[in-house]
């Protein structure tokens, strides 16, 4: 445990930002699993709205320096190219 005020107010404040970065990739997951179930039953309308709420949620996260931008634009092309496939 630090013993200088400024290294206990990182502690606290990591911790915090770790459990906020963890609701939001948890969140995302969850989306992420709904999409992929829309997309495994071949609801295409369910999977185009879905989509556009889970690509959203990763932007807001890549915006927030939660995920990478290379991380969030991989993901997004997978996300995108389940449905394309969906599509043809």
């Amino acid at each position: 445990m630090p013993n200088i005020k400024s290294a206990k107010k990182r502690v606290l404040v990591n911790e915090k930002k770790n459990m906020q970065n963890k609701m939001i990739v948890s969140e995302i997951r969850t989306a992420i699993k709904k999409f992929n179930a829309s997309v495994v039953a071949a609801d295409v309308a369910s999977a185009t709205t879905l989509l556009r709420a889970t690509v959203s949620l990763i932007d807001s996260a890549t915006s927030k320096g939660v995920y990478h931008k290379s991380y969030a634009s991989r993901k997004q092309s997978q996300l995108y190219k389940a449905l394309n496939t969906l599509n043809a």
